[in-house]
């Protein structure tokens, strides 16, 4: 299989006496000192062209041979090749055309003249062995050299066509590439396979074609199964790897095999029946033993690469101008003549004794119409003449160095009368020109060859035939983007929907979610895992999400990041319109029974138990309502410092108020009794006002030094979705303080009220502080958890809300009743009637 731009030289090896101690035997004498003797004279059969510079070739050309065993300890028998292979011998004639046409080109290696040695493998590794050896270490007879080193006779090796043959020589030749697996992984990048079988032959070309393959998928996919064909056709194993293929997922098929070894299983998938997207290596991707009718239901739109196609002007004719009288030393072109025209040559027909026709080398070769005239798709011979044509470059540049500025130690040149092999190895490396069907042929920084290959699609033909048709090329020389270039328009499909299939072990994950790996399975075998609350994944098939920046937040597709929405209890939204209508209300409410209490100061109800207390309490919870608007809007240094101050000095100055007028309830009760008529003088007004001022008092201290030792300030939490304006406490343990000393005063006022709730009096206002005590703690208990589990402005509205209802439930329990009585029923309102001395209605 013409895999490569075919250069297996002894270019970057030197001949040492350990590699040429296949050919040669070394002896010693006393007057000679020693000399290296060739062991065995192969005969092999070739065509050779003397010159100044030789190259060798290696084509296979006879496709059978009769060959034992090789053994070092006894002579090797001599190979007996047959049956014409006239395409391997277009080949060899191919490499010489080029000679002779570089040897014409006054402009590419002028004054010097190459030659060639040209020998056929006979399809068999040990002839292609023992001939790459002849060619790198000669056919004389002896050398003296006590190391049996010397100049290799040939410069380059231009060859051997079979891959595994290719392998095995450049063990020696050291010089071997798979630039075709590079050339596959185009397709399946392009078409997005990334979980692909995989099916080689059991030979060097398939098992190292497989080890390329593994690495470079790699990169981008994964392999759904590996399987290696069986050398014997055992039916067995071709059921179970039919088993295997059937079993996967994947829809996608890559083989790398020889015809031989492929077609068993392709029989075995005609007979069962299955279908899938087959992708063909060169090896037989043009094959015609599967463009058959037989395999067309289940190989038509098989995609492959092949040899790229091209044209050799002059080529045919030739081709076509060979005579075996102009050069009778050339083996091959005698063997051709015979095979071409069905006749022997004299000698060899008294030699092998064969009955036939005798060639008489006048036959006319333009009369014949077969593979060896047709070059409409030179694709292997192609291959080699622009093989030919890169040595001959490499050795143009080489040839041409100027001493002083050359590429080696001290800046020199190599010598034009011992060229090393390593030498022209760092010429060839550098070549790059342009053939005349339009090719780039050039290498790249390794010194590998930029691969070119013509990418061919199986397609049904209305006759019920199938033909490989070309549908793209990948060019390695040419810009990373156009690498492939694909006409998809041309590309017949064997699936009901006539597009590419899908082959995915797992879809691909979109923006948003992020690979999460199967337990267990490759890594193209994954699960889909949506990115958590700010963080997204941007491009599909992301390995991980990306935290959003402080201030942005993920958008709801977790596909980008957004900034975050501005959050605090405005007056603008419904929420804080609500609660300042509410608050507002509140206030004026109190202004309202502060009005009718001031206009009815001198009645009964509202002189009872201190009116003064009375017009106080008001006035604290009118502050009351209007420092929940200190709550609402964005928080400023200001409002941060002074919303809990005002709310906690209010509701102390309130609750001590109320606590003091349940004391003077519980002491006008006691001054009543015999026992206790000097309480009264322990309550007067000034011991009232006092009392009401040292607790409040105490309040105002526990805020000043809040204030001064950790004041709240505004603070822009991050943390959430939303950037949240709030007011940081500064101090838990002041805010604490706060609360605690306004749930103290509540809890003991509550106390004292409950205690005197039966005191015998007809309007004993004790009950209803009692009550008001009652919701007032009974709200801001409720008040802490809810306040810790809100989030955002929603704390604030909490704390508004436990505001508000407090206020107005020590507003409706303490004074609606009074309200009631005074413009409702004057009557009522008058001291007999509170003193109880007034009958009730009947």
């Amino acid at each position: 299989m013409w895999v490569y731009l075919c250069l297996f030289l002894c270019l970057t090896w030197k001949p040492s006496a350990s590699a040429l101690n296949y050919s040669y035997s070394f002896t010693s004498g006393s007057s000679a000192g020693g000399v290296c003797k060739l062991r065995e004279q192969f005969r092999i059969v070739g065509m050779q062209r003397e010159g100044d510079i030789v190259l060798g070739g290696l084509f296979e050309i006879n496709l059978l041979s009769v060959f034992p065993e090789l053994s070092f300890r006894t002579k090797p028998e001599q190979p007996w090749c047959h049956k014409f292979d006239v395409e391997g011998f277009q080949a060899a004639q191919t490499m010489a055309f080029a000679i002779e046409e570089i040897n014409r080109n006054p402009n590419l290696l002028p004054n010097v003249t190459l030659g060639y040695r040209i020998y056929d493998n006979c399809v068999k590794l040990g002839v292609a062995f023992r001939a790459a050896t002849s060619l790198i270490s000669g056919t004389e007879s002896s050398v003296s050299s006590l190391n049996c080193s010397g100049t290799p006779p040939v410069l380059a090796i231009v060859g051997d066509p079979l891959t595994t043959h290719s392998i095995a020589i450049s063990s020696v030749l050291s010089l071997f590439r798979v630039p075709m697996v590079r050339a596959m992984m185009q397709i399946l990048k392009h078409f997005g396979w990334t979980w692909v079988g995989l099916i080689v032959s059991n030979d060097d070309y398939g098992l190292n074609a497989a080890q390329s393959f593994h690495q470079d998928i790699s990169e981008f996919g994964c392999v759904a199964f590996y399987e290696i064909l069986p050398k014997d056709n055992d039916i067995t194993e071709i059921r179970r790897i039919m088993g295997v293929i059937q079993r996967s997922t994947s829809n996608v098929v890559v083989v790398f095999s020889t015809a031989s070894y492929l077609l068993p299983l392709m029989d075995e998938v005609a007979q069962q029946n299955v279908t899938r997207q087959w992708i063909a290596s060169e090896a037989w991707s043009t094959s015609p033993m599967f463009l058959t009718p037989r395999l067309l239901p289940f190989l038509k739109g098989t995609l492959g690469i092949a040899i790229r196609r091209g044209e050799i002007e002059g080529l045919r004719e030739f081709l076509l101008s060979l005579q075996p009288d102009n050069d009778p030393n050339n083996g091959l072109v005698r063997e051709f003549w015979e095979d071409m025209f069905d006749c022997r040559f004299k000698a060899e027909e008294a030699e092998i004794q064969t009955e036939g026709r005798v060639c008489t080398g006048n036959e006319d070769l333009t009369a014949t119409d077969n593979a060896y005239s047709d070059v409409s798709e030179l694709r292997p011979s192609y291959n080699v003449y622009k093989a030919v044509y890169a040595l001959a470059h490499a050795l143009h540049n080489l040839l041409n160095c100027v001493p002083g500025q050359g590429p080696f130690t001290g800046h020199n040149c190599a010598s034009h009368h011992d060229i090393q092999p390593w030498q022209l190895l760092h010429y060839l490396q550098n070549v790059n020109f342009t053939t005349t069907f339009g090719d780039q042929v050039s290498f790249d920084e390794n010194g590998d060859a930029l691969a070119i290959y013509d990418i061919m699609n199986f397609h049904a033909m209305p006759d019920g035939t199938m033909r490989a048709r070309t549908v793209g090329v990948i060019d390695e020389s040419q810009p990373s983007d156009k690498v492939l270039s694909l006409d998809e328009e041309k590309i017949f499909w064997n699936f009901k929907s006539n597009s590419p299939p899908q082959s995915v072990c797992s879809d691909s994950c979109s923006p948003g979610t992020r690979k999460a790996t199967k337990k267990g399975l490759p890594i193209c075998c994954f699960d889909c895992i949506p990115c958590a609350d700010g963080e997204i994944s941007s491009a599909a098939d992301s390995v991980e999400c990306f935290t959003c920046p402080e201030e942005f937040w993920s958008s709801a597709e977790k596909d980008h990041c957004v900034p975050k929405d501005v959050e605090f209890l405005s007056y603008e939204d419904a929420l804080g319109i609500s609660l300042t209508a509410i608050s507002l209300l509140g206030a004026c409410a109190c202004a309202g029974v502060l009005a009718v209490f001031a206009h009815h100061r001198h009645t009964p109800v509202v002189r009872a138990n201190n009116s003064e207390l009375s017009f106080l309490i008001l006035m604290s919870l009118k502050l009351c309502f209007l420092c929940a608007l200190l709550f609402i809007g964005q928080p400023r240094l200001w409002t941060c410092q002074l919303r809990h101050a005002v709310f906690g000095i209010s509701f102390v100055l309130c609750v001590s108020s109320i606590l003091v007028k349940t004391m003077v309830v519980v002491a006008v009760f006691k001054a009543s009794q015999p026992e206790g008529q000097g309480a009264m003088k322990w309550f007067g007004a000034p011991q009232q006002r006092g009392t009401v001022l040292i607790l409040t008092a105490l309040q105002v201290a526990i805020c000043t030094i809040w204030l001064t030792t950790a004041s709240p300030v505004p603070f822009k939490n991050t943390q959430s979705s939303k950037i949240v304006f709030e007011c940081a406490v500064g101090s838990m343990a002041g805010f604490a303080t706060l609360l605690g000393y306004i749930g103290l005063l509540a809890a003991v006022s509550f106390l004292l009220a409950f205690l005197a709730r039966n005191l015998p009096d007809n309007f004993n206002e004790a009950k209803f502080i009692t009550f008001s005590m009652l919701i007032f703690c009974a709200v801001w208990i409720a008040f802490i958890p809810v306040y810790v589990s809100s989030p955002g402005k929603y704390a604030d509205a909490v704390e508004i809300f436990a505001i508000l209802a407090s206020s107005f439930g020590l507003l409706i329990s303490i004074f609606a009743p009074k309200c009631y009585i005074i413009l409702l029923h004057p009557e009522r309102n008058t001291k007999k009637a509170i003193m109880g001395r007034i009958p009730a209605k009947k």
